[in-house]
C-alpha cells in the first residue's frame, strides 16, 4: 500500500517531534512510511465511527442497496453499520495478542480510565500508555491498509467514493440551444 505525503498531511498532529507535522518519516533512504501519529489518528478516527454506530438506536439502522465491486460488479443489500462493528471487533481480535486485548477491551470497549485499567491490569502508568500508544498505531495501519476493502477512509467503506471504480459519465450530445431553432 502506497502512503502518500496528501494523505497524510491531515492526518498528522502538528507538534510530533518525529514528523514535525508532515505525516511521512524516513526509513530508508529512499523510503517514507506513514509517521504513528498518522496511524493513531486513523484509529481514533475509526474508533469514534465505531462507537458512534454502536450508541446508535437500532430502530434507525437501515438496509442500503449497494454496488460491490469485482468482475461481476452487482449491487447487494447490506447493513454498512452493523457490518462496520462487526468487522472492527474482528479486526482488533486477530490482530491483538490476549494481553493487549485485554487491555483494548478494559479501557475501549468498557470505558475505563488509565487508573483502573492499571490496578484491574498491574501495570504501572508507563507500560500501559505505551501498550495502548502501540496498539493504536498498529490497529490504525491495519485499518487503512487491509485489503480489499479497508476501515478507512470511512467515506469508502460506507458506500460513498471509491478508489477503483471509476465514475460513468454520460456521453454528451453538445450543448443545449436556449431556444428552438427558427424555421427557414
Amino acid at each position: 500500500m502506497e502512503w502518500t505525503r496528501s494523505e497524510t498531511l491531515g492526518l498528522a498532529s502538528v507538534q510530533c517531534t518525529t514528523c514535525h507535522g508532515l505525516g511521512l518519516r524516513l526509513v530508508k533512504r529512499d523510503k517514507e512510511a506513514p509517521c504513528n501519529c498518522v496511524l493513531r489518528s486513523i484509529f481514533r478516527i475509526c474508533f469514534r465511527r465505531f462507537r458512534q454506530c454502536v450508541e446508535k438506536e437500532k430502530h434507525l439502522s437501515h438496509c442500503t442497496f449497494s454496488f460491490t465491486g469485482g468482475r461481476d460488479r452487482s449491487m447487494s443489500w447490506g447493513r454498512k453499520q452493523e457490518e462496520y462493528i462487526a468487522d472492527f471487533l474482528l479486526m482488533v481480535r486477530r490482530l491483538l495478542s490476549d494481553d493487549e486485548y485485554r487491555i483494548f477491551k478494559f479501557h475501549y470497549l468498557l470505558g475505563a480510565d488509565w487508573r483502573l485499567c492499571c490496578m484491574k491490569l498491574k501495570l504501572d502508568r508507563g507500560d500501559f500508555f505505551h501498550y495502548v500508544y502501540k496498539l493504536e498505531a498498529r490497529l490504525g495501519k491495519a485499518f487503512r491498509e487491509v485489503e480489499p476493502y479497508g476501515l478507512f477512509p470511512l467515506d469508502e467503506y460506507f458506500g460513498g467514493t471509491t478508489r477503483e471504480v471509476v465514475a460513468f459519465d454520460a456521453p454528451r450530445k453538445g450543448p443545449f440551444p436556449l431556444r428552438p431553432p427558427i424555421a427557414a
